[in-house]
């Protein structure tokens, strides 16, 4: 059966089995502390509830919470730029650093920046960026890209991260211990908050009623980015906007929690006046966003918080590594990313989803992820990129259930596979069967046996 894209990456990953198991099980680690912190709250469904009514609000009324924050911000005495795609939002940052003479950017994480490509458009202009985040900027140093939206370096055992640190930062031969490696990346990275000219974080909320963003960290770079230097920039998509801060209360109660099992990040930080002296400038970024809004099908994905929940639950995503998926977002919600992005590039990764529907199950803004993963699935014949032999068997399948007798022969005959020769089983003939083991059939199905010892209870 022809391979996706997803499915050709994913026994990349799988090859290193060690590699592959560990990564899995770090994972339903942080889900089942998920879980554990979830359930000591009685009241999480009903935050869930409201979470996604408060997005839902959001979502429908975007041009009057948009309008009321740039008012506020402004009276706040900051700037507040718009940009309708990526190649906007490159050159308002660029312009801005430019304007100050600014060479070097210390940056905290934002998959925005991701998506819009921003380091590499800066770099290219001669602007030296600084990831300061831990993972980001591992990554950084490996020039790779994260794997998860929350634990962008999870896939990165600290044992390599030492041997990056002896090459890059000069540290300890052998050195492995992660408070060691820790404190080595903060006594580098404190020289580049220092030394910048300028810093720059995403945002985790928006607040129209106050004209501020919020930001959540572990660590408190994005802290130090905003607070060495004088020129702020803070960018972020218009799904960000939330009407007052009362309702980012909810959102804080959910995010950690869904996020990495804790009650709440390290830092939750306001972020609304510039430094006196100094400037900041808000970035408001629609790419792609507004048509979200105008699908109706789809439209629920704006929701969400970028908490990564799906992914540590996702039994395809924590067994095949966030890089077997094509677009830059893994997991369910980059599964539904990619197709809003562009449906045929990144169909692919269609494929890499079972429907258990344990996504939805853990989204805290009840995002429909596996039903949007489902919906797609029956877009692809449509889009021309559908898998020809999977429909075929679909089709097959479907012929042969739709004939009670039929089935009913068929499943009879069934038991016969678990005593034939594997040659006439396992063949160029099958290539389902390349990749998996049949599951040994039953003697008599459940209708037979439903019939027969059923027979007298009528």
């Amino acid at each position: 059966m022809s391979r996706t894209s997803h499915s050709r990456a994913a026994k990349a990953f799988q090859e290193d089995r060690n590699n592959a198991v560990w990564h899995d099980e770090t994972l339903w680690m942080v889900r089942q502390k998920r879980d554990k912190l979830s359930h000591n709250i009685p009241e999480w469904e009903d935050l869930r509830h409201t979470a996604r009514d408060i997005k839902l609000y959001s979502t429908s009324h975007l041009p009057e919470l948009i309008e009321e924050f740039e008012k506020n911000a402004k009276a706040n005495g900051c700037y507040v730029h718009f940009a309708k795609d990526a190649k906007e939002y490159r050159e308002i940052i660029e312009n801005i650093l430019k304007e100050h003479g600014a060479k070097k950017l210390v940056k905290s994480k934002s998959m925005l920046s991701e998506e819009c490509e921003l380091n590499e458009h800066l770099i290219n202009h001669g602007i030296d960026v600084i990831e300061t985040d831990l993972g980001e900027r591992i990554l950084q140093l490996m020039d790779a890209k994260p794997s998860h939206i929350v634990l962008p370096a999870i896939h990165i055992k600290r044992e390599r991260v030492g041997k990056l640190f002896e090459e890059k930062l000069g540290t300890e031969e052998n050195n492995y211990d992660p408070t060691y490696l820790t404190h080595q990346a903060r006594k580098a990275l404190r020289q580049d908050f220092l030394n910048a000219d300028a810093g720059m974080t995403g945002a985790n909320f928006a607040i129209a009623e106050t004209g501020e963003v919020v930001v959540c960290t572990n660590e408190g770079n994005a802290d130090m980015g905003m607070s060495c230097q004088n020129i702020n920039i803070t960018a972020f998509g218009i799904d960000k906007l939330v009407p007052s801060r009362e309702s980012v209360g909810v959102f804080t109660r959910l995010l950690a929690r869904s996020a990495t099992g804790q009650p709440i990040t390290t830092y939750t930080s306001h972020f609304g006046r510039p430094h006196e002296g100094g400037e900041q400038h808000f970035i408001l970024v629609d790419n792609g966003r507004s048509e979200i809004l105008g699908m109706e099908q789809h439209r629920k994905t704006l929701n969400c918080i970028r908490c990564g929940a799906c992914m540590n639950t996702c039994p395809v995503y924590r067994r095949s590594g966030g890089y077997s998926y094509s677009y830059f977002i893994p997991g369910p919600i980059g599964i539904n990313l990619g197709m809003l992005k562009d449906p045929r590039k990144f169909s692919g990764n269609v494929s890499g989803c079972t429907l258990c529907f344990s996504c939805s199950y853990v989204c805290p803004v009840m995002v429909d992820l596996g039903e949007q993963i489902y919906v797609w699935r029956q877009k692809l014949h449509d889009l021309g990129v559908a898998n020809q032999e999977k429909k075929t068997m679909s089709d097959g399948m479907k012929f042969i259930m739709e004939k009670p007798k039929l089935f009913n022969s068929a499943l009879k005959m069934a038991p016969m596979a678990n005593h034939a020769p594997r040659f006439l089983l396992y063949n160029g003939l099958n290539k389902w069967g390349q990749d998996r083991e049949l599951p040994r059939f039953a003697n008599e199905s459940f209708n037979s046996w439903w019939k027969r010892t059923h027979k007298n209870n009528k």
